[in-house]
């Protein structure tokens, strides 16, 4: 199983995620940083529970919501917090902004602002990682509404032709941006790893909520993927919601907001963490509490570190663009 010092530090991870989007929130809603904003509150234990089988030469492909990606695959938080706040000392110099946060360095290619568009380049990342023989996999994230886009569908045909190692990790929390995946109409399935057999893929349904769920089901895709076994690539389906809009500022009409919080609580990804190794004895009350004393120092140095920093300069306007 888990050592205690690992079970310590994917808790920390789900915290930070948890802290950091929360901060995100309250200063898009203060009016400290502009443009849009989407919170990865409520789905943490996905981010977390994927990237815990990862390496840092592996890759992934984040969404909109990519935050909590991104703090799981190892980014630090000052840079991303300067990122959003668009400063210089940003992760993409203030350029990407929240939807379009990247951070080669740990692997992470970048959160992506057009939904379904992070598949291809998933693919191509896995395609790059064969022919340079590093043994990386690749990993895209990517919610219930973007399985119904035909990037997906071309993406899976080829990374499952080719015997490309892809996970297609879907963060299925059952209203995609505004419709109901049950009585919405979007998509003839209920179950979407179904999707995954008319590639040929293995795939697993996981309680998204559920850190040791998504990592056993993550740890075997994973393993098949980077020992070449089978058609490589693999699904696995989060099922999972979130507690607040799609965006800051959703005034959420397609959904009563008070259910919607209520159903998070009461099956809240870190409450459920601390639960289960508080009976199964692995950590104790004091572990966590230690925990979020120090997450919320990190918070307060990312935002402090971002309010201090420069913008970019004018003449940086052109830099890093193509011709």
């Amino acid at each position: 199983m888990f050592t205690r010092e690992e079970l310590l530090k994917h808790y920390e991870t789900m915290v930070k995620i948890r802290k950091f989007d929360l901060e995100a929130k309250r200063a898009r809603e203060a009016g400290e940083i502009l443009g849009n904003v989407h919170v990865y509150v409520g789905e943490e234990a996905v981010a977390t529970g994927v990237c815990a089988c990862l390496e840092r030469k592996d890759y992934i492909e984040s969404t909109h919501r990519g935050h909590g990606h991104t703090i799981a695959k190892g980014a630090e938080l000052n840079p991303m917090m300067a990122e959003l706040y668009g400063k210089a000392t940003g992760s993409c110099k203030g350029k990407g902004g929240s939807q379009h946060i990247a951070d080669f360095s740990v692997g992470m290619l970048g959160a992506n602002g057009i939904v379904g568009g992070g598949f291809g380049l998933a693919v191509g990342a896995a395609l790059a990682a064969r022919y340079q023989k590093t043994g990386a996999i690749s990993v895209v994230f990517f919610g219930d509404g973007a399985s119904n886009r035909g990037t997906f569908h071309e993406a899976a045909n080829m990374a499952a032709a080719w015997h490309l190692p892809v996970i297609f990790v879907c963060e299925n929390n059952g209203i995609a941006c505004s419709t109901p995946h049950k009585t919405g109409g979007q998509q003839a399935v209920m179950d979407l790893s179904n999707r995954a057999l008319g590639y040929g893929m293995d795939s697993y349904v996981v309680n998204g909520n559920d850190f040791f769920e998504v990592y056993d089901g993550m740890q075997r895709l994973a393993k098949r993927a980077r020992n070449g076994e089978g058609n490589c690539c693999g699904f696995l389906e989060c099922q999972t919601h979130r507690p607040f809009g799609h965006i800051v500022g959703d005034g959420q009409r397609y959904r009563d907001p008070a259910l919607a919080k209520a159903r998070w609580e009461a099956d809240d990804c870190i409450k459920n963490f601390e639960r289960r190794c508080l009976k199964s004895g692995w950590l104790e009350q004091a572990d966590f509490d230690a925990v979020q004393t120090k997450v919320d120092a990190m918070i307060e140095e990312a935002k402090q570190f971002a309010i201090d920093s420069p913008y970019p300069d004018a003449s940086e306007l052109f830099t890093d663009m193509y011709d």
